[in-house]
């Protein structure tokens, strides 16, 4: 038993080691020189590493404060961004649910309409200080409302037409701070010169001149705004929960077509490298159509979020008394857009789905032997490709409207767009904007104050209605051909042409027919040699009634020209 004991001790110490050995293993371990309370230096040397000490706690603490303060501060501004959105949302649904649940009987038609135009308004201002407030996405969204007028009530799309051009900016230290963040580098190492200010801002986007540091070449720079990073997924999120909750409470008013789509586009507008190959793609495109005045910046570099390009000014094509003054004619502009718009469609290169105001200027150029003027194309962010079977269902389509062919119409309406006969007369009016009276009649006309009031008044009375749920099964892609359709339609009509539709009409025409032409030319090259007989024969039924065709709208196409050189009045139709 003692010598267990023993034996435990040794144990017991081997555990141990002297003063002198822990003083080795200290310094190994933290190495500093041994201290003593009897000397003054080994004082002071403790009293440093304390300081070091307690100032490395403090600065990971004051650090981690910091982080935890900006995670703070993000929270706090999810909340608020939120809050906006719900309360908003909130507010209105009572406020809808409060006056359409007050419509008994009894009630005054009259009186009742105006109550329903004050909560329209109401709401409207509601939701735009919610847009202008929380910015980002909600800036695009509130502009692309205000042009649908022709699914939303008066109210909300002219109360949103202000964010149309009030757009914010960015800071120059923000943009700074994204191209050390994206390039590596200040923007001092791209550009000799680079203006701080802005020459315009968009809900995604701003533009700055500068001039390359290489080559001296003036561009312009279009950089995102920074903070789009942060909020976009977000933002996204709240807009697809409110279309959901609009959703729930009215299901007759379906609108989550809008959100899809937004999230379906947003992510490619939000990629500047894409929107510099989409311009060169259209650049390279348009190059080979000798007489087409439009002219695509070209691209110098880009970046996920900076675009550098070609710097072209030009003025906004409603600008009227720039283009009555330079010699511009409005009838050739709007039929010159109507031809590049055209070819996109029923061409072979992708569809510009953008196209407002804002992304095309006029310029004149006196180089240009058909025209006197350029027609510059910018933002190329949205462009979607149209299948080719797409392309030629839409093209018969189209020919079955200028004839007036109702059969076709609803045959090819339903290859384009799946619309049942019940839809039909709904959808005709969608992709012309008239009157479907006047579709089954003749499209190819002006349109008078009486249409115009009655396509209002139908919309008033219950077709609103029909016309979301249709716009809600129709594929993406038809949805963004009847956006370029409005878009185109809203820049036509801001020229106040001599000739109203007769001659954009007559153009489309032509493209629709040149579409059919080259499907019949397909399917004959797919019978075998075209030398066979009955190919042969094909071929040239095809090329007579191609030809024919041509012919009439080309003599029809002068017999305008003409009369507007005669100062006569302007057809009505064709």
């Amino acid at each position: 038993m003692r010598n267990l004991r023993i034996t435990a001790a040794q144990n017991l110490r081997s555990q141990w080691i002297c003063r002198g050995c822990l003083q080795q293993r200290v310094r190994s371990v933290w190495p500093t020189a041994p201290f003593s309370t009897t000397h003054p230096e080994g004082s002071r040397q403790k009293i440093r590493r304390r300081r070091v000490i307690w100032a490395t706690i403090g600065g990971s603490l004051g650090i981690g404060a910091i982080a935890s303060f900006q995670d703070i501060k993000h929270g706090v501004a999810v909340i608020q961004r939120s809050a906006r959105v719900f309360g908003a949302l909130v507010l209105n649904i009572n406020d809808y649910r409060t006056v359409l649940n007050s419509n008994d009987k009894d009630q005054d038609e009259d009186s009742w309409q105006l109550m329903l135009k004050a909560c329209h308004q109401r709401c409207a201002d509601r939701t735009l200080r919610v847009l202008e407030k929380n910015g980002s996405i909600f800036i695009k969204l509130g502009q692309h409302l205000s042009s649908m007028n022709y699914l939303l009530p008066l109210e909300w799309t002219r109360t949103f037409i202000p964010l149309q051009d009030h757009c914010p900016e960015s800071s120059y230290e923000a943009i700074e701070q994204m191209f050390i963040d994206d390039t590596g580098q200040p923007i001092a190492a791209h550009f000799d010169n680079f203006d701080p200010r802005p020459i315009g801002a968009a809900s995604l986007a701003q533009v700055h001149l500068a001039t390359m540091k290489d080559t001296g070449a003036k561009v312009a720079v279009k950089v995102q705004h920074p903070a789009l990073k942060e909020w976009v997924p977000l933002d996204l999120a709240l807009t697809r929960l409110t279309f959901s909750t609009l959703k729930y409470f009215f299901p007759e008013y379906d609108l989550e077509w809008l959100s899809n789509e937004m999230e379906s586009s947003l992510p490619q507008e939000l990629d500047f490298a894409l929107e510099g190959q989409n311009a060169l793609v259209t650049k390279e495109y348009f190059k080979v159509i000798k007489e087409s005045p439009l002219l695509v910046p070209d691209v110098y570099w880009g970046r996920k979020r900076i675009l550098v390009m070609e710097y072209i000014a030009g003025h906004r094509t409603d600008d009227l008394a720039y283009l009555d003054s330079n010699g511009i004619d409005r009838d050739e502009v709007s039929a010159a857009l109507a031809r590049i718009f055209n070819e996109m469609i029923f061409g072979d290169t992708p569809l510009h789905c953008d196209p407002h105001g804002g992304n095309i200027a006029i310029r004149r150029n006196d180089l240009r032997t058909r025209h006197n003027f350029d027609i510059i194309l910018y933002d190329h962010g949205l462009y979607r490709d149209i299948p080719m079977p797409m392309r030629r269902n839409y093209a018969k389509l189209w020919l079955a409207v200028i004839d007036a062919d109702e059969k076709c119409m609803r045959q090819y309406s339903k290859l384009v767009a799946g619309v049942s006969d019940d839809q039909f007369p709904l959808f005709a009016s969608a992709i012309t904007g008239r009157d479907y009276r006047t579709v089954t009649s003749s499209v190819v006309s002006t349109r008078s104050e009486e249409e115009k009031e009655v396509v209002s008044g139908a919309m008033g009375d219950g077709m609103l209605q029909e016309l979301v749920q249709l716009l809600g099964q129709v594929p993406r892609i038809v949805l963004l051909i009847l956006k370029t359709n409005d878009l185109t339609r809203n820049l036509d009509e801001s020229l106040q042409t001599r000739e109203g539709p007769v001659r954009n009409f007559l153009i489309l025409a032509r493209y629709c027919s040149r579409v059919v032409f080259r499907e019949q030319m397909d399917i004959i090259r797919g019978h075998g040699s075209m030398l066979w007989p009955r190919n042969m024969l094909q071929r040239l039924g095809a090329w007579s009634s191609y030809l024919r065709v041509e012919a009439k709208l080309s003599l029809y196409e002068w017999y305008v020209y003409f009369r507007r050189l005669a100062r006569l009045s302007p057809l009505a139709s064709i």
